[in-house]
């Protein structure tokens, strides 16, 4: 039942308006510091990287850094647009009133504006999609995606979405309906349950959808693996390598998985470029995260915000300034579970941009426990040789602004990063 008033939603819209002014011109002078920053340091390599880095590669970082940051700014202010576009200027409101016309205030309309929603936010992604892929990763030599295969992809991924999310979302929006005022507490528990068994099932059944993963058949390197993982305290079901050359050449490794289904998996880029020492080391850093339950936390993090996202849903679906105060008007008669919960994921990132900081920090004290790990386990060395080949070969910049760096990097920088690994082996 609906609560009306009338003061809230001007305030609503006010402080809606003036969140998303204020986020946009953060992230637009974060993204100028940092290309200023960048363009700055592009003539020289940094002291410490100047025996291992050469000038054509620390200048390919540089302009492959540049030209994704104003790539993001475009994407931003896009974004945005259309934020606004399905909000204070009555998108969404045009695509409900659509909806229902056709079918009614059943609960398959709320299925269907949903539906709709999702299918032309996707349609608008496409050109930046297609041009972060075919244009800029194909410039610096990144990409290796066909367009079949990217159309390959995206046709699974539609796929997926269809069949694990579209009965997962029927369930949401019966129990937002069925459940009375506590149906968030019970939509709680059936989120987590989902995301429990996507990490059981997805390195098994989801992941070969879109890649293919073929058991290490390096006998020394299985071997070095092996020991690493029981000097560790870690079983995995198996070491496998995915084919991501032929999506990009970028490298990478990860341990994934949940109880029995663990596994690790290296990208055949990764081996190709890393020496046996280094790819052990990489491996003691991915299980140094394990170690320090970074992966628990995380995990236990997501379901503490999930909570308390779905508590503030929960009571703000039930006021009509909520809709109002976001441009459009509540069904009357029928069911707003669905408009409640695409206002709230339209909204709620401009209300959250100023917390992500702190999650970047969390994410880089987590990197740094996990290197310190992998130096206590493998080779502080290695690692940092590692390292340097990945930044590299990824085309990392060197050279970030610090306070881009505070604001986005979930990783330390390379100097930082570096610098930590050199006290720490002095110190041992």
């Amino acid at each position: 039942m609906l609560e009306p008033t009338a003061n809230p939603s001007n305030l609503l819209t006010l402080a809606f308006a003036i969140a998303v002014v204020c986020s946009l011109a953060l992230k637009f002078w974060l993204a100028t510091r940092q290309i200023r920053h960048v363009v700055e340091h592009r003539g020289a390599v940094p002291a410490m990287f100047a025996d291992r880095i050469s000038l054509q590669a620390h200048q390919k970082a540089a302009d492959y850094t540049v030209a994704k940051v104003r790539f993001g700014m475009l994407e931003l202010a896009w974004g945005v647009a259309v934020t606004l576009g399905w909000t204070l200027l009555g998108g969404l409101g045009a695509l409900n009133d659509g909806v229902t016309q056709h079918w009614g205030q059943s609960l398959a309309a709320q299925v269907a504006l949903i539906g709709a929603f999702t299918l032309v936010n996707a349609l608008i992604d496409i050109p930046f999609g297609l041009y972060g892929t075919f244009v800029i990763e194909q410039a610096f030599g990144f990409n290796k995606t066909t367009f079949k295969l990217w159309l390959q992809d995206l046709g699974k991924s539609v796929l997926l979405g269809l069949a694990i999310g579209g009965p997962l979302l029927l369930l949401v929006l019966w129990l937002m309906g069925a459940a009375g005022p506590s149906w968030w507490i019970w939509t709680w528990a059936v989120w987590m349950g989902f995301n429990v068994l996507a990490m059981l099932i997805y390195p098994t059944w989801i992941a070969p959808w879109f890649n293919k993963f073929q058991p290490l058949n390096d006998a020394q390197l299985t071997t070095r693996v092996h020991t690493l993982m029981q000097r560790c305290g870690f079983r995995a079901q198996g070491f496998y390598v995915m084919d991501g050359s032929k999506r990009s050449a970028h490298a990478n490794a990860y341990f994934t998985g949940f109880g029995a289904a663990k596994r690790v998996v290296f990208y055949d880029t990764l081996l190709a470029r890393l020496n046996a020492d280094e790819v052990d080391a990489v491996l003691a850093h991915e299980l140094g995260h394990f170690a320090h339950r970074h992966i628990l936390q995380r995990v236990a993090s997501l379901f503490a915000l999930s909570l308390v996202g779905l508590a503030l849903l929960g009571w703000l679906s039930t006021r009509a300034w909520f809709y109002t105060g976001l441009g459009l008007v509540p069904n009357a008669l029928g069911a707003n579970d669905a408009l409640a919960l695409l206002l709230f994921m339209l909204a709620l990132p401009a209300f959250t941009t100023f917390i992500g900081p702190v999650f970047s920090w969390t994410s880089r004290r987590h990197e740094f426990e996990a290197d310190a790990y992998a130096a206590q386990k493998s080779s502080g060395t290695h690692l940092a040789s590692a390292l340097l080949k990945l930044y590299e070969d990824n085309a990392s910049t060197l050279t970030p602004d610090p306070w881009y760096v505070r604001f986005y990097y979930s990783h330390p920088p390379a100097l930082q990063r570096l610098q930590r690994m050199v006290g720490t082996l002095s110190a041992a």
